[in-house]
This record gives structure tokens, C-alpha cells and sequence, in this order.
């Protein structure tokens, strides 16, 4: 290439980037090596400028100023992002380069063919000319690669499952025991399994339906009181197939989700529970108190869910969810039945904070991990309680986050004799992401489970000691599709009481996702 030709070219190469952007990240195939890069992934799409003035990053100091004007205000071929800037400083590779100069001359033909004023001269036409046999081998191998995307699309589109919805799966598998401790009725190995298939649909593409058919048999090694649970056990213990979730989301605006949960529904539906450990059972903590904040558990699994974001820095969630919302008897129903509100407001300082405040209203809804008294229904009466939780996460590095929980709740019965239950529990989580490969997670968890720390109600009294659980479990990523995760759970004396031996259960969990 001439000398004179490296001149015009080389404030162009930086001008003609933002076409290149523009192929890929209008939608555009391109290849997963060096077009389709993680940096275009994330960006957005970008819009046409018809004067350089409209770029608040360049200058018109900038060396490529002038070549910059004429692409814009000349051709019209350079775009910016909505936030009116260039970017022309983002290394680029021969091929994005291919691409730009692509989109370039066909803007330069389109304007030639219309004959719409002086717009090129013919020394104009022969530096393009000679741009375009310099990449000519570049440009045959994107319009290759284009060909043989659009062969696969359409092989993939005559052979997909559905044109509206994807089709996923789960199975974990768990071998536990009770390595230690009095508590010889459930000394026994056990192995259990939790299968899951998911039917993920949307119909306009911002909406998502969400069908999942599941079969669990898996047991906790105890069975109460209910410290050191396991959060995959299955609520029947048999291998009947059952709907385990059903819910519909979709957007209001541009802030604003809505869900509308008819069954299964959960707290990592409605809101974020500010946890790295929380995997649903499949990843992260093993026991049901370490996967998320115990007050969490009292909301039921069918109504709505709204969650607003204010900004990138803050959002509210608020939910209403009964737990026999089908039931239509006295004392059930969406209304009249047990059910739990939340309110929840999540607050990111920065990208490595993370806050969650979070408010819940229940009515016949016990707590579902702690000490035979916090996870009573405090004897018959009915009842309604009021529970606040702070939960935090801060990731003090790449490969060290630190978080935790307190949660407080207060129950009084409405019927009967009257009174009051205070039920405290708090955690400190130690995180440890891609602790020997990437993606995998180590992870320590010491806390309190609920405890009754104070009692007027006639029949149930105050725990006593305190117990503590300290749980630590290593996440093994196999490969993209098996994660195996061996992991210890050591409760102190259980159930808030001195006299009951310490208790330390095993577990081995396999999570095969496909």
C-alpha cells in the first residue's frame, strides 16, 4: 500500500470501527473469534450522527479529526453510541476493520448511484478502490462466514424444539449421613435425587413463561428439629412426578417486572436474597439456612410479584404469595389463608455491594429452619408475624466475597391466649469463587439458626442455649454440565440445648445440568 494511501487509511481504519460495530451489534452474524469479541457483546446499539459535533469525545485536536468530519458530514457513514460518544481509541482487528469498510462502500455506491452532488472525486474512488483489493481475502472470508451462519440457522431453525420455547434440565443427586452425634435413628447413608425439566418460553421476547415438572426423594439426614436441613430435600420423599413451578413474567415499561406465580413460587422469584450461595439447591450452600436469610422462608409459593428499578443502583420488590391460594375452604384461599407479603428494597453502592432490606408480613406462616420453637405454629392458635432482615455482600476482591444476614421476627397470636415470640438468627458468609479453576466456588457459613430468644405465649417457651451452625462446602465445576460439591454441616448443641450432642452431617452433591 503507497504511502499516500497509508495516509487517508489510517484515520479511517479508527473512523470505520464504528461500522464494524454497527454489522455485529445490529444483529448481523459474525464469528465467535475475533468479530463477535466480549467487548461488542456488551454494548449497545448505536445510532447514526450527521455532524462530528454531536461526539463529545472528539476533539477537533484529535489527529483523525478531519478524516472523521468527512466520513460523517461528507458520507454519513460513521455512527455513535446513544450516549453521543465515538470511542475511537478501542483496538480493532483486520476483520471488524472488513467489515466497517464493507458498510462504508456501500453507503459510498448507494450515493454515487444516486448521483446526489459532488460527494467523492475520483482520487476519493481510487483510494477506496485500493482499500477495497487490500482486504478483498478478508471480506470473501466474511461473506464465507456469513453463508455458512445462515446454513446453521437454518438447520437449526427446521430442527429446534420450539420456535417460542427452550427446552432445559437438572438432576442433583446427594449421598448424606450423619457422621456424628446422638442421633442413631438417622445414622444411616441415604441417596436421593431431585429431577427437574423446564420448559423456558417467551412470545414477544421480552416476556418469559416458566413450566417446571420435577420428581425429588431426597431426605434430610435429621428430621427435627429443623436446623441443618438439607434445601434440595423434597417435601413428599417419593419419586412421583409433580408441577413444581409455574410462572409468568413480563415487563411494564422499562423498569418495571411483573410475575404472576401459580405455583412453586419462591423468594429468589420476587427479589434478590443477597446471597452467592444462593443456587436453589443445585449450587452454592448445602442446608436450607445457608442458602438464604430464614425470614425468606415464611412467604408462600402462589400470587404476584412487582420489582421496579430505579436505577442500576437501586431497586424495590414487592410480592404477595399464599400458600394455598387453590384451596377454596374456610381458612384457605389466596386471602384468607396463610400467606406473606414482602418489601424489599436493594440498594448497589458499587458493583461489588450489595444491600437488601427487606420487610415481611405473614399470617400462619412459621419460619422453616431452627429450633423446634422457631419453627413452631406457636401449639394451634393462629398467628401473624412481622419480620425484618438486612442482607449485605461485598466482594473484597475478584476471589473473596464477604457477606451475611440478621433477621429478626415477632409473632403474636390472634387467637386464644394471648402473646408474643421474638425469634433472632444472624449469619457471616465467607465466599471463595474460581478457588482453583474458573468456576468454582468455595464457601463458609457460620451462624445462628432461629432462635426463640423470648416468650409470652403459654406452652412455648424460650430456647435456652444457643446453638451455632457452621457449614463449608467445595463446588467443583467438572466441566459445563457437572458440578460435583462435597460439603460438612456442624451443628452445635442442636436444637438450642447444651445437653444434645454437637451434630456434623455429610454430604456429597452431584448437579448434572443439560
Amino acid at each position: 500500500m503507497s504511502k499516500k494511501l497509508n495516509n487517508l487509511a489510517s484515520p479511517a481504519i479508527c473512523s470505520l470501527l464504528l461500522c464494524a460495530n454497527t454489522s455485529v451489534l445490529a444483529g448481523e452474524p459474525a464469528g465467535k473469534g475475533e468479530i463477535n469479541n466480549s467487548h461488542n457483546s456488551q454494548q449497545e446499539l448505536i445510532s447514526q450522527v450527521t455532524s462530528v459535533s454531536q461526539l463529545s469525545d472528539v476533539q477537533p485536536g484529535d489527529w483523525a479529526f478531519q478524516a472523521l468530519q468527512s466520513l460523517v458530514e461528507r458520507y454519513g457513514c460513521i455512527a455513535g453510541y446513544p450516549n453521543g460518544t465515538y470511542r475511537g481509541n478501542r483496538a480493532m482487528t483486520r476483520y471488524e476493520f472488513a467489515a466497517g469498510l464493507n458498510a462504508c462502500l456501500d453507503r459510498v455506491n448507494e450515493l454515487i448511484a444516486t448521483a446526489t452532488g459532488d460527494m467523492a472525486t475520483k482520487q476519493d474512488l481510487a483510494t477506496i478502490q485500493k482499500l477495497q483489493e487490500e482486504f478483498s481475502a478478508e471480506l470473501a472470508t466474511l461473506r464465507g462466514r456469513v453463508d455458512a451462519l445462515e446454513a446453521r440457522t437454518s438447520e437449526l431453525e427446521a430442527n429446534q424444539f420450539s420456535t417460542t420455547t427452550k427446552l432445559q434440565g437438572q438432576v442433583v443427586a446427594v449421598v448424606s449421613d450423619v457422621v456424628a452425634g446422638n442421633n442413631d435413628t438417622n445414622k444411616n447413608t441415604t441417596l436421593g435425587a431431585r429431577a427437574r425439566i423446564e420448559f423456558v418460553s417467551s412470545f414477544t421476547g421480552k416476556d418469559t413463561l416458566f413450566t417446571r415438572i420435577e420428581s425429588n426423594n431426597i431426605n434430610s439426614p435429621i428430621g427435627s428439629p429443623q436446623e441443618g436441613n438439607l434445601f434440595f430435600a423434597g417435601p413428599n420423599g417419593d419419586t412421583n412426578a409433580y408441577l413444581g413451578t409455574l410462572w409468568y413474567k413480563f415487563p411494564i415499561g422499562e423498569k418495571t417486572q411483573v410475575i404472576a406465580i401459580a405455583e412453586g413460587g419462591a423468594a429468589d422469584d420476587v427479589t434478590s436474597t443477597v446471597n452467592i450461595f444462593d443456587g436453589d439447591g443445585a449450587f452454592g450452600a448445602l442446608s436450607t439456612f445457608g442458602t438464604r436469610n430464614p425470614i425468606y422462608g415464611q412467604l408462600g409459593s402462589k400470587g404476584l410479584g412487582v420489582t421496579h428499578q430505579f436505577s442500576n443502583k437501586a431497586g424495590i420488590s414487592l410480592a404477595y404469595l399464599s400458600s394455598n391460594a387453590n384451596v377454596p375452604s374456610a381458612g384457605s384461599g389466596l386471602f384468607d389463608g396463610p400467606y406473606g407479603a414482602l418489601a424489599q428494597l436493594t440498594v448497589k453502592p458499587s458493583d461489588r455491594i450489595t444491600l437488601g432490606f427487606t420487610y415481611i408480613n405473614s399470617y400462619n406462616q412459621p419460619l422453616l429452619t431452627g429450633s423446634s420453637a422457631a419453627t413452631s405454629d406457636i401449639t394451634t392458635e393462629a398467628f401473624s408475624s412481622n419480620s425484618y432482615g438486612v442482607q449485605a455482600s461485598v466482594g473484597i476482591s475478584d476471589k473473596f466475597v464477604l457477606g451475611g444476614w440478621a433477621g429478626y421476627t415477632n409473632s403474636s397470636t390472634l387467637t386464644g391466649i394471648r402473646g408474643d415470640v421474638d425469634i433472632w438468627n444472624y449469619a457471616v458468609t465467607l465466599g471463595f469463587p474460581d478457588l482453583g479453576k474458573k468456576g468454582n466456588l468455595a464457601g463458609i457459613i457460620v451462624g445462628m439458626e432461629p432462635k426463640v430468644t423470648s416468650s409470652s405465649v403459654i406452652g412455648l417457651d424460650k430456647d435456652q442455649d444457643t446453638s451455632y451452625h457452621i457449614e463449608a462446602f467445595y463446588q467443583y465445576k467438572l466441566n459445563d454440565n457437572i458440578t460435583i460439591t462435597p460439603g460438612v454441616i456442624w451443628l452445635t448443641a442442636p436444637n438450642h440445648d447444651n445437653n444434645n450432642s454437637d451434630v456434623v452431617i455429610g454430604a456429597l452433591r452431584t448437579t448434572f445440568s443439560f
